[in-house]
C-alpha cells in the first residue's frame, strides 16, 4: 500500500510532467495559429529562444516568428512527438522530437523537417516556463503539395493564422462558420 508522501510525491510528478507537456503543446499551437500571445505565455520574462542563428528573448519570439513565417509560408504545422523530461525539483530538462511542415507561399510545395526542441524549464511561484528553448535540426525535406489544388480535399475544414481558426470556437458547434478547401 502506497503511504501519503508517496502518493503526494506521485501525484505532485504527474501534476509536473502535464503541466510541462502544456507548455511544450501551447508553444506549438502558438506557433500554428500565429498566436504571439501563447507562444509567449510560455517563456519567463527573461526566457530565451535560439532557433539556429536567431537568439531572441523567448516572449519576443512568437512576434518574430510569425512575421518570418509569413513572409515564406503559406501555413505550417508543428507535430511534437517523443517527449522526455528529467524533473529535478523547481527545474525541469526536456526533450521533445518535433516534425513540421511548412507550405510554402503559392501552395506548390511543402517542407519537412524533423528537429528537436531542448528545453530548460522552471517552476516559479507554482508555474512551470521556458527558461531556455535551444533548436535543432536532424533532416529536411522538400515535397509537390500541389495535390491540394486537385480537389482531394475538397469540403474539409482550412485551418487559419489567427483566432478565427475553429479551434478557438467555443463551443464548438456543427454550424459554426468555418473556410474549407
Amino acid at each position: 500500500m502506497t503511504n501519503p508522501t508517496q502518493l503526494h510525491k506521485r501525484l505532485q510528478y504527474l501534476e509536473d510532467r502535464m503541466a510541462i507537456l502544456d507548455v511544450v503543446m501551447n508553444q506549438s499551437r502558438g506557433h500554428d495559429r500565429h498566436d504571439a500571445e501563447l507562444m509567449a505565455s510560455v517563456y519567463f520574462e527573461d526566457g530565451v529562444d535560439e532557433h539556429g542563428p536567431v537568439i531572441k528573448s523567448g516572449p519576443e519570439y512568437g512576434d518574430y516568428a510569425n512575421e518570418a513565417h509569413s513572409s515564406v509560408f503559406e501555413d505550417h504545422l508543428h507535430n511534437i512527438t517523443t517527449h522526455t523530461c528529467d524533473i529535478r525539483g523547481d527545474e525541469a530538462h526536456c526533450e521533445s522530437y518535433v516534425i513540421g511542415a511548412m507550405r510554402i507561399k503559392g501552395g506548390r510545395a511543402v517542407s519537412l523537417m524533423g528537429g528537436r526542441y531542448l528545453d530548460r524549464l522552471e517552476r516559479r511561484d507554482g508555474v512551470w516556463k521556458i527558461v531556455l528553448r535551444r533548436c535543432t535540426v536532424e533532416w529536411m525535406m522538400s515535397g509537390d503539395s500541389s495535390i491540394l489544388a486537385s480537389g482531394a480535399v475538397r469540403g474539409f475544414i482550412k485551418g487559419k493564422w489567427d483566432h478565427t481558426d475553429p479551434s478557438y470556437i467555443r463551443p464548438l458547434l456543427l454550424d459554426a462558420p468555418v473556410d474549407r478547401w
